[in-house]
């Protein structure tokens, strides 16, 4: 990604800073947040944070503007500064600054073609080249570059379990909402057992999303809808999206992601990236092994300068919402209580997160009662749950996943299969960068079960040059999203996104050229 002069450094004045939140220099902590990024000679980084004083020239230089009820395809919007709130959703406060509206669901537009820009005081340069001229190089299938977006961008990271949505430059989401929702569908009747969907209470619970997989597009554009109006309080309209993606997931996959994104949010840009390179753009590298462990999918993904290795990419259906109803359906086993079998399913999320670990010698601590640490929960209902065996049975499917009956081998059998069918010449530097991510990568004791693993399988199979060296991160929670915020605030960045005049031009089959 070289450097393009057209692009200009966005300096913040001191005032700037003085007048930003306080949570808001806390979540930035710029100077650590990029301090372990490392960089090529030349690279620069930029956070895309506009001044006050811009903001202000620009929408003097524009005056007053009508808002209308839709925005035109050809039309982007207004490159004012990024929303400047405290906290998120529905208790968000607006800061000086910011525009009188209390929710502003919906910003302002501004058509490109005549009238008065609100762009920025010197982005005209950047402007000056017609959409027909970027569409034209992309269909000779040249390397283009988009005019500068000239604004921070969303960053959306969307799992199985939980979504997680916030601005690009900051080193923490500002929402973490339950990708799946209840919605009252009175167009059709619910079916038990159909897919993505199940009863609660005479509603419908939508599952957009399930093991990594999208099998509800309606419920995910609600989610979606939920995300940037009624959490972030952005206009999607005027804003560049960057989206994580499964690395197994279908390519159609990513059209469809792109039609939702440009025709029913009309957004002026997106980027799809897979979340096992942003986890490792997390660390600050661009190439290593990704090790995912989420809610609804675990992956072992190679990646190599910044792209993910298809060919040697495996997955496995068991993962944290699979650990807890095994909690559940062993905690009934061991006191058929009725208390247990009504027992909700957040609170034993919350007893999974709480009490289980990984055991580095699963058939001993087995065998050994003496080996066993239990512990007694007493929950909010008055409830009391004992757990003995439990704490490490739970998270043993990962490593061991016929225990619930699936074929396939465990997370540690996956990350050496994916280091073993990448080019000789590539294993040790990928294995020297394993990196770990998602919530499922928490329980104590599993990392160094991983490695340990690991370390045997490359000796079993004569890779005994191969020492793999884990990369450990405290927030691996939420490394996809964080190496999203990291990679969306580079400068050089800029110029990998697709376009809505670049979709209109050429469809969503684009994404599958410029989302290599």
């Amino acid at each position: 990604m070289g450097n393009n002069s057209s692009h200009k450094r966005t300096k913040v004045s001191k005032q700037v800073g003085k007048e930003r939140p306080p949570d808001m220099d806390k979540a930035l902590g710029k100077q650590q947040f990029f301090s372990h990024f490392r960089q090529k000679p030349g690279t620069k980084i930029l956070l895309l944070f506009s001044a006050d004083r811009r903001r202000q020239q620009a929408e003097a230089a524009a005056g007053p503007v009508a808002r209308p009820g839709r925005r035109s395809e050809d039309s982007v919007g207004s490159l004012a500064a990024a929303p400047r709130m405290r906290g998120a959703g529905d208790g968000a406060e607006w800061h000086e600054g910011a525009r009188t509206s209390a929710v502003k669901p919906r910003g302002q537009s501004q058509e490109l073609k005549g009238g008065p820009s609100s762009r920025p005081v010197g982005t005209d340069r950047l402007w000056e080249h017609s959409e027909a001229q970027k569409v034209a190089s992309v269909s000779g299938r040249r390397r283009v570059r988009p005019p500068s977006l000239g604004r921070i961008a969303v960053v959306v990271d969307q799992g199985s379990g939980f979504t997680k949505a916030g601005f690009a430059g900051e080193n923490q989401p500002r929402l973490v909402l339950k990708s799946s929702s209840l919605v009252p569908r009175w167009d059709q009747p619910v079916l038990p057992g159909a897919l993505g969907c199940e009863l609660v209470g005479g509603m419908e619970r939508a599952h957009p999303i399930k093991h990594g997989m999208v099998v509800d597009w309606e419920a995910l554009e609600g989610l979606w809808e939920r995300l940037l109006v009624g959490g972030l309080r952005v206009c999607p309209e005027q804003w560049p999206v960057l989206v994580s993606d499964s690395p197994s997931a279908p390519p159609s996959s990513r059209e469809r992601i792109a039609e939702l994104l440009f025709e029913d949010l009309a957004v002026p840009a997106c980027h799809m990236a897979s979340t096992a390179l942003l986890a490792v753009c997390s660390t600050g590298a661009f190439s290593g092994l990704a090790v995912e462990a989420g809610a609804g999918v675990c992956h072992a993904t190679p990646i190599y300068a910044g792209h993910s290795w298809h060919e040697a990419t495996f997955r496995l259906e068991v993962a944290g919402t699979t650990l807890s109803r095994y909690l559940r359906d062993l905690l009934v086993a061991a006191c058929p209580d009725l208390l247990l079998q009504t027992l909700p399913r957040k609170a034993v999320t919350q007893l999974k997160k709480r009490c289980c670990y990984v055991s580095l010698d699963f058939e001993g601590d087995l065998h050994n009662p003496a080996r066993h640490h239990p512990a007694s929960i007493c929950l909010g209902n008055g409830c009391s749950v004992y757990l003995s065996s439990e704490r490490f049975r739970c998270p043993e499917p990962i490593f061991q996943p016929a225990l619930l009956g699936h074929m396939e081998p465990g997370l540690s059998t996956l990350a050496f299969w994916a280091l073993r069918k990448v080019p000789e010449t590539l294993r040790k530097r990928l294995a020297d960068t394993v990196v770990l991510a998602g919530g499922s990568t928490l329980f104590p004791g599993f990392t160094e079960r991983l490695e340990m693993e690991l370390l045997a399988q490359c000796q079993k199979h004569g890779y005994g040059a191969l020492q793999p060296h884990l990369v450990v991160k405290p927030g691996r929670g939420t490394a996809v999203w964080t190496g999203g915020s990291m990679v969306a605030s580079l400068h050089n960045f800029q110029r990998q996104w697709m376009t809505r005049a670049m979709y209109n031009e050429c469809g969503s089959r684009l994404v599958h050229e410029v989302f290599n």
